[in-house]
């Protein structure tokens, strides 16, 4: 059968023409169609062009080898030795659909084959190798089509940093931005904008990682958009309280419409330090959503840590009108500011295999304290990656840190 684009991916592509056998023929005429063809592991038997059974031709062999079988059977009918409950598909059945049914028929599939017909006729024979190949063939080719959409769609998650990286680079002397997703994309995102009075910035960390934390960090910048183009940005507390009224409204995850039985509803928001600092009077004003900031003035053996406020953004638990805090500090000369998304902080490592924890983040940046913020940076993730060791990657990984002269 010449193959179109229509039946490739149909039992048809699969079929092969095979002689067939009908039940007035006995086990020696049997026996001389399997000597005839060495490569048949199944015989068809076919009663009015239709198929009745499956003779499959090991089983077919060992029963004749067995001592007077031959004698004995050799003359009968070979319905005798027949499976009369062989799997039989049309021609146009999708091959997701004959794996189904080739599963839900046992291991016999796998070892006799399957029948195929053409309007309920017997057209001919697949066999279950072929099956699976084919099988493993089609899920490889659906897993190449996501991860090809996958990694495009890490390219317009990076589209959407490009901003705020130039930005950065244009304000900033010596600083770092790492962001690693776990996978190709994820649910970290951070964000930058240069003002002429100083700049603000903003370290994300989205419900999930993944493909469902990408969605998250795509709508999430699209509200920090929308919320920048008319609010204070002196004000993080401010943008914090819109972006969660605008996130729950958009999700529709007011705790009022919440229903028990709807599994189907969603809870999403984002944990993030929201933070503005005013380049002529050294001023910070940060709002934190469970992420903290920490500071490390020159001199100073440890570091001040500005806590955020216990509540996420955009949850349903997280009231409509609830008022995040804003903290202000004057930022001294050589003044370092850092802020991590947990995915560094609870990431499992070490010969106890506990969580990284923000005092060995805060160790590490001590000891590299006097180092630029790049060379830190370097220090700090050979200092992780050594932690984390063989353990499997847990979250998305984001850490930034400034340093102003």
């Amino acid at each position: 059968m010449r193959q179109t684009p229509a039946n490739r991916q149909t039992a048809a592509a699969l079929m092969s023409v095979a002689p067939a056998a009908t039940p007035g023929q006995t086990n020696d005429d049997i026996l001389s169609i399997f000597t005839r063809h060495p490569h048949l592991s199944g015989l068809p038997v076919v009663e009015n062009d239709r198929p009745i059974g499956l003779i499959n031709r090991n089983q077919f062999m060992n029963h004749l080898a067995r001592p007077f079988h031959r004698e004995i059977f050799g003359r009968k009918s070979c319905i005798a030795f027949m499976d009369n409950t062989p799997l039989v598909v049309a021609h146009d059945t999708p091959l997701t659909d004959l794996s189904y049914l080739a599963l839900a028929n046992g291991d016999k599939t796998l070892n006799d084959g399957f029948i195929v017909t053409d309007h309920d006729r017997y057209a001919g024979v697949g066999l279950g190798v072929d099956l699976m190949r084919a099988m493993t063939d089609l899920t490889a080719e659906k897993n190449r089509q996501v991860m090809e959409s996958i990694h495009y769609a890490s390219v317009i998650q990076q589209s959407f940093l490009r901003h705020s990286r130039r930005d950065m680079a244009a304000t900033l002397d010596d600083y770092f931005m790492h962001w690693a997703p776990r996978d190709v994309v994820g649910g970290d995102y951070y964000y930058f904008v240069r003002r002429p009075e100083g700049f603000f910035a903003a370290v994300i960390d989205c419900t999930g990682h993944g493909v469902p934390g990408a969605f998250m960090t795509l709508i999430m910048a699209s509200a920090l958009n929308q919320v920048l183009r008319h609010a204070d940005l002196r004000d993080p507390a401010g943008l914090l309280g819109e972006i969660n009224r605008m996130v729950k409204a958009s999700l529709g995850q007011q705790a009022d419409e919440v229903v028990a039985a709807d599994s189907q509803q969603s809870d999403d928001g984002m944990d993030t330090a929201f933070l503005f600092v005013d380049s002529q009077t050294r001023r910070m004003t940060f709002a934190g959503a469970k992420t903290p900031v920490f500071l490390l003035t020159p001199g100073s053996d440890a570091f001040e840590v500005l806590d955020g406020n216990r509540m996420g953004v955009g949850y349903v638990a997280t009231p409509d009108d609830y008022c995040w805090d804003n903290r202000e500090v004057t930022l001294a000369p050589g003044t370092t500011v850092y802020v991590s998304t947990d995915g560094l902080i609870d990431q499992i490592g070490g010969s106890k295999r506990i969580a990284f924890g923000k005092r060995r983040l805060r160790e590490t940046l001590l000891r590299c304290r006097e180092q630029p913020l790049p060379a830190q940076q370097a220090e700090l993730l050979e200092t992780f990656d050594r932690w984390q060791g063989s353990e499997p990657r847990r979250d998305d990984v984001t850490v930034f840190g400034f340093r102003l002269p």
